[in-house]
Formats: structure tokens, C-alpha cells, sequence
């Protein structure tokens, strides 16, 4: 008897503390509950500001999930040329005109890689005359390589000593003979400009 009357009574403090709640709290009114210990409130903190990971499953699980993201978008830049998301080693307006100088022009390099195919299939020929034919092969086409090198670093050079004076360029050319060696169909970033269009 005495019991259903205090739960009647309980019940409707109940519903007045729950309106209380949406409203702000005076600040000299009393708490109604007892101050946490510093190293609850601050773990309580942590968790409700960062979201932090409770494992450490958990947290290789996230770091994994946000380099699979920032791969997705560099993929996605150094096909389209996106300066956003490209690595560090392409952003800027110094490698962008390298990438387009390198681009416009042919470049003996280049073709490195299929002639090095045809040149070890000669030499593998069990013939005399065609492995001397390959070995003065290898030999023609790393000096027109270096020759071909030397002349683009140094109009490349004076191009961007012109274009860029203020700007670092360290680097720059060195990043540019890199690319001369890949084929053009597989450089990346691709190349923005057709063969013979100036940057």
C-alpha cells in the first residue's frame, strides 16, 4: 500500500527532472549528482571530442580505411591532373611545367625499354654478326640517350630559370629526365599536352 504510493509519487519528479533537463541549468543551482574523479572527466572528454578508437583493431582499422580513401584520390589525380591530391613529388607549378615541357617533345629515352627488348633478343641469337650488331646497338643508343639528356636538361634549365625566377626548382630537372624515361602512355600523372604544343 505504502510502496504504490511512493512509486505514484516518484513517478511524476521523474517527469519534471526530465523537462528540467532541455532547459540550461542555473549554475549556483546544486548538480543532483556527485562530481566525477578528473581521470573520468577527462577520459570522458577525450572520447566525446575525438571519437577516439577504443582498440587498437579498431584504430588500424580507421588508419586503413583513410589510406585506402587518400589512395583512391591520388589515383584519381594523377590521372586527371588534379593538383589537390597529387603526391608532393607532382604538385606545384614548377614540376606541372616540367611535366608539360617533357611531354610536348619526343625523347630517345622514351623509347628505351622496346628497343632494350629487340637489342637482348638479338644479342640471345646464336649468330656472330647480330650480337656485334646488338652490341653496337647498346652502345648507339645509350649515346644518343645521354646526348639527348644533356640538351633537354639544359633547355629545360634555361625555360624555367626564364619562367620561374623566384621559385625553387630543386630538383626539377632531375624529375624531369625520370619521366623522359618512362614510355608516354604510362607516365603518371598523364600528360596534359599533345607532342609538339608548347607549355
Amino acid at each position: 500500500m505504502f510502496g504504490s504510493r511512493s512509486k505514484e509519487e516518484k513517478s511524476p519528479t521523474d517527469k519534471v527532472q526530465a523537462d528540467l533537463s532541455k532547459f540550461p541549468r542555473d549554475p549556483e543551482a546544486p548538480k543532483g549528482r556527485p562530481t566525477p574523479k578528473r581521470s573520468e572527466a577527462q577520459t570522458q572528454r577525450r572520447r566525446a571530442s575525438s571519437s577516439a578508437p577504443t582498440d587498437r583493431k579498431e584504430a588500424a582499422k580507421r588508419q586503413r580505411e583513410a589510406r585506402r580513401v587518400d589512395m583512391a584520390k591520388q589515383r584519381e589525380a594523377l590521372a586527371s591532373g588534379d593538383e589537390r591530391y597529387l603526391p608532393a613529388r607532382d604538385k606545384g607549378p614548377v614540376r606541372r611545367f616540367v611535366r608539360n615541357f617533357v611531354d610536348s617533345r619526343f625523347c630517345i629515352a622514351e623509347f628505351f625499354l622496346p628497343l632494350a627488348v629487340v637489342i637482348l633478343v638479338l644479342s640471345m641469337v646464336r649468330i656472330g654478326s647480330l650480337q656485334n650488331i646488338a652490341l653496337l646497338l647498346w652502345l648507339g643508343v645509350i649515346v644518343l640517350i645521354v646526348i639527348d639528356s644533356i640538351g633537354l636538361a639544359f633547355r629545360l634549365k634555361k625555360q624555367l630559370n626564364e619562367r620561374f625566377p623566384n621559385e625553387s626548382k630543386r630538383g626539377a630537372i632531375a624529375y624531369g629526365l625520370m619521366r623522359t624515361l618512362q614510355m608516354r602512355r604510362l607516365r603518371l600523372p598523364k600528360p596534359q599536352v599533345k607532342r609538339g604544343e608548347r607549355p
